[in-house]
């Protein structure tokens, strides 16, 4: 290949890989109207697709400078001109990276086709955070206050914590400044993405309250069954579709041979996280539960979205397995024990799974690749085989995952709450959202 074809090669496969990303939102958009009631579908469908524009302006305005103003150049991608910048916290004589600084509206990358292939390629990610709370939240979620919200996640929340990961922060500077394996590795997502919506999700439901008559006073749980199974499988293979793109796309490069392996991976540990889901709630109730085993299946391409090119296929298998029996409980877990109402199991599929996706890497990461990843020389190697410090970078950007992403959620929605009201009222929520809130039903009678 001639050196000056493959970055307009790379070019092109982060432009493509970044289409099949996009069109996830197609797939969840489905799953989660699916597993609400048809009362709410009109509503649940405008969340998914009102996301998308809202999070692009925001992301593009500001939330691409916070998380990648830092990030000088994309090797593979071409040259581009200088002019990044990093607000950083200097400590020890070490530099740790708090925010991107630079790029706001691409106002001065206008015209670099590397910066922009990565900011289209960067948004569709987030977009994907941004669209994981529409599910948690659904059937009971003011309009206002989830357009909100779409500000705050793109211009925010999830560019901070991908800068810090992603954009050369202080996590991913972890093994360079205090030798914890490479810095917290997350090859395409498990934690900047998925544990970063699920989590926000949670917090979401925790402020929003149970639907009506989810929780009984006498202990029991009523059931609130989604009205369109079919639609959901449906959303759940387009999702899995899309993943490729989400894993092989974060190469960022259409000659890296390892595109194969991360594709293979990620096609095996969303049927092992399917099949695992499937066959654990058949065990425990009896009957084989399809909408279980989409969410299984979901939880398997979450957990493997960060070590998807640095485990074996075996490893894959296995990290998909622990994903959807992983499911299985957490959805018991909150439901039974907790008390908070999901209604398409969001946060246990991607803030559960999203938090054993980036743990797995500690534990499972070969040694086969990763060389120079983040600054630090040899291979990302996990616990199984040779480098605790790589675990320990892991579990650090876990906690602060979980302490930041969360904790400024809450209060978000704290003060959202009582600035202008998450929940609509009783009355609306009875006769659905559809009809009072969006003035629309989806089902319309004739």
């Amino acid at each position: 290949m001639a050196p000056s074809l493959e970055p307009s090669l790379n070019l092109a496969w982060v432009l493509l890989t970044g289409f099949l990303v996009m069109f996830m939102q197609a797939g969840f958009a489905m799953v989660e109207t699916g597993f609400t009631r048809a009362r709410s579908a009109a509503n649940t469908m405008a969340m998914n697709l009102i996301i998308y524009p809202v999070g692009v302006l925001g992301f593009w305005l500001v939330g691409y400078g916070l998380m990648m103003g830092g990030v000088r150049e994309w090797t593979t991608l071409g040259a581009a001109a200088p002019g990044g910048h990093e607000l950083a916290l200097t400590l020890g004589g070490r530099a740790w990276g708090l925010a991107g600084a630079a790029r706001f509206a691409l106002v001065t990358v206008a015209s670099e086709p590397s910066h922009l292939a990565m900011f289209l390629f960067a948004t569709v990610f987030m977009d994907t955070a941004a669209t994981i709370p529409t599910g948690a939240m659904a059937e009971r979620w003011r309009f206002a206050a989830f357009l909100v919200y779409g500000v705050f996640m793109s211009t925010l929340l999830y560019p901070l914590y991908g800068n810090w990961v992603w954009g050369g922060g202080w996590l991913a500077q972890l093994g360079v400044n205090v030798g914890l394996g490479h810095g917290h590795v997350d090859f395409a997502g498990s934690s900047v993405v998925h544990m970063t919506g699920g989590l926000t999700a949670l917090a979401g439901a925790i402020v929003l309250g149970p639907r009506l008559g989810r929780f009984r006073a006498d202990g029991t749980i009523g059931a609130m069954p989604g009205h369109n199974l079919p639609m959901s499988v449906v959303g759940t293979l387009i999702l899995a579709f899309g993943w490729f793109g989400f894993n092989a796309g974060s190469t960022l490069s259409a000659a890296s041979p390892r595109i194969a392996l991360i594709a293979v991976n990620t096609m095996l540990s969303s049927a092992g996280g399917a099949l695992a889901a499937l066959l654990s709630v058949w065990f425990t109730l009896d009957k084989p539960d399809v909408g279980m085993a989409c969410n299984g299946l979901l939880g398997g391409l979450v957990a493997i979205t960060a070590g998807c090119a640095f485990v074996t296929p075996a490893a894959a298998v296995l990290v998909g397995v622990v994903a959807g029996v992983l499911v299985v409980w957490s959805v018991g877990l909150l439901e039974r024990r907790l008390r908070v109402d999901d209604p398409v199991g969001a946060f246990a599929v991607h803030g559960v799974c999203g938090t054993w996706g980036a743990l797995a890497v500690g534990l499972l990461a070969d040694g086969s690749w990763g060389n120079g990843w983040n600054g630090v020389a040899g291979p990302v190697r996990g616990l199984l085989f040779g480098d605790a410090g790589q675990l320990g970078a892991q579990l650090v950007g876990v906690l602060a995952n979980a302490t930041f992403v969360f904790g400024t959620s809450y209060g978000f929605f704290r003060l959202v709450d009582r600035l202008v009201g998450n929940r609509v009222s009783a009355e609306v929520e009875q006769q659905g959202v559809d009809a009072l809130e969006m003035g629309t039903d989806a089902y319309p009678r004739t």
